[in-house]
């Protein structure tokens, strides 16, 4: 058994983006490649949920897909937690090229007390940047049976470590480690940022 997994998704549809987010450039490299090296640096054992292996077989890193296709991110969580050899798994979706390790470390650090460890911004919760036990994986699994999708919906019925956006603030720039890209728009802003504020990794 490995102490901590980090588990990348990589399974979305791109609608608004019109390519795959997970490939998109940010600086030098992809996003999916600066997660990639966070997670190696977080976890040591990284894989890919993704039903496109082939797109990511330049990164050598394990990949799998869901085993109820169809199911969104919840499916892609199910997926790399019943693949995972690790009780405490991070799980990040692919669009966030600003996530910083010791963002990672911290949410890691409650992963064996708590079922899921997940953030809380301006009273929002970020269910794909946390942490998720193994112990969760019965009670998703019957969420998909059931088609009840939404990520936060098992929440109430596990422990949850709740982590606030002042404790955050301490480790990071809340900001800045949670903007995600889903549109052309957005990926030209990250672009500004990268540029501006230089690599945006502190390993």
């Amino acid at each position: 058994m490995y102490k901590l997994t980090g588990i990348i998704m990589a399974g979305g549809k791109n609608s608004r983006m019109g390519m795959d987010k997970a490939l998109l450039r940010v600086g030098e490299r992809t996003i999916v490649e600066k997660n990639a090296l966070l997670f190696k640096a977080a976890a040591g054992r990284v894989m890919i949920v993704t039903s496109r292996p082939e797109d990511f077989a330049f990164l050598g890193l394990e990949t799998t897909s869901d085993i109820f296709p169809g199911c969104g991110p919840l499916g892609g969580i199910h997926a790399g937690l019943t693949y995972s050899r690790s009780n405490v798994n991070l799980v990040t979706a692919c669009d966030m090229p600003f996530l910083e390790v010791g963002l990672l470390k911290y949410l890691a650090s409650y992963g064996e007390a708590y079922d899921v460890v997940v953030p809380r911004i301006n009273g929002y919760l970020e269910p794909l940047v946390a942490c998720y036990n193994k112990t969760c994986l019965k009670i998703i699994e019957n969420c998909l049976k059931e088609k009840n999708l939404k990520i936060t919906s098992f929440f109430d019925q596990v422990n949850v470590r709740y982590v606030e956006e002042n404790e955050i603030a301490e480790i990071a720039d809340p900001e800045r480690v949670f903007f995600n890209i889903n549109t052309p728009r957005e990926l030209e802003r990250a672009k500004l940022i990268e540029n501006k504020q230089g690599l945006p990794h502190r390993l």
